[in-house]
């Protein structure tokens, strides 16, 4: 399974792209008994909730089959290489399970305020002030069934990863050292719908969240950080030079002209 040369190009100018009906919903609905096995048997702290939100829910279950063979074992794997290029994307080693709950009854839903990953927020595993481009690409996976915006969506910033180049290119991008730099986006933030077993695949670089959620029900997504075979290699230079691990990518501009 390939991406079209026109879902390449999309990926090139909006920074992502959505691919419908990638995994099969045996494996989805598998998945979703782990994770509600493991809710209701591992339970949740109170005090523990603000890291679960940035690392992961039901950390037990990151590594295991259930939840890697949703990547692994599925087209999402030939989809992405036709990006990235064949043979270049490293297997999945682990999965964030990424749950967003309702929030306060009649609660009404502030507007998305987004991030680029890899900064450090003394929640997610890195220090505050410390940053690291540790990944080529997101693949995200919906769990649960998405119709309606302002449900828990993953939110994309259109565009972004192209003005954070330029961005990079004029200040550094050690300037990541002071955290999440706030500057004008082209597009306004598109919460992105669709059904259990959708994919969504976003470069590194673009400007994304958890949207709110003001819906009744829990919203359930399996995410992972794509790696190119070169990525520890290219290190930070890929925040400046984006498509250095995006072969297929750049043919289809070539094949255009």
């Amino acid at each position: 399974m390939e991406l079209t040369q026109k879902q390449k190009l999309h990926f090139h100018e909006e920074g992502y792209v959505v691919i419908k009906g990638v995994v099969p919903r045996v494996m989805i609905n598998r998945a979703l008994h782990a994770i509600n096995h493991s809710l209701g048997e591992e339970g949740m702290n109170k005090e523990d909730l603000p890291t679960l939100r940035a690392q992961s829910y039901c950390k037990e279950l990151r590594n295991e089959a259930v939840l890697t063979d949703l990547f692994n074992r599925t087209p999402i794997m030939p989809l992405a290489e036709s990006l990235m290029g064949k043979g270049d994307v490293l297997p999945i080693g682990g999965v964030q399970i990424a749950l967003r709950f309702p929030r306060p009854l009649g609660e009404d839903a502030p507007p998305p305020r987004g991030h680029l990953d890899g900064l450090g927020s003394g929640l997610n595993g890195s220090a505050k002030g410390t940053y690291k481009r540790g990944f080529s690409g997101l693949a995200v996976l919906m769990l649960s069934d998405l119709p309606d915006v302002n449900s828990g969506n993953f939110t994309v910033f259109p565009k972004s990863h192209r003005t954070f180049a330029d961005y990079f290119k004029e200040h550094g991008y050690e300037i990541l050292t002071d955290g999440m730099p706030r500057i004008d986006l082209p597009d306004p933030p598109v919460m992105i719908t669709g059904q259990a077993g959708d994919v969504v695949l976003t470069h590194h670089q673009i400007v994304h969240t958890a949207g709110p959620n003001v819906s009744p029900h829990i919203r359930y997504a399996a995410i992972t950080r794509l790696r190119h075979k070169d990525c520890e290699k290219n290190g930070s230079d890929a925040y400046i030079d984006i498509w250095r691990e995006w072969p297929g990518v750049r043919v289809a501009l070539e094949q255009v002209g």
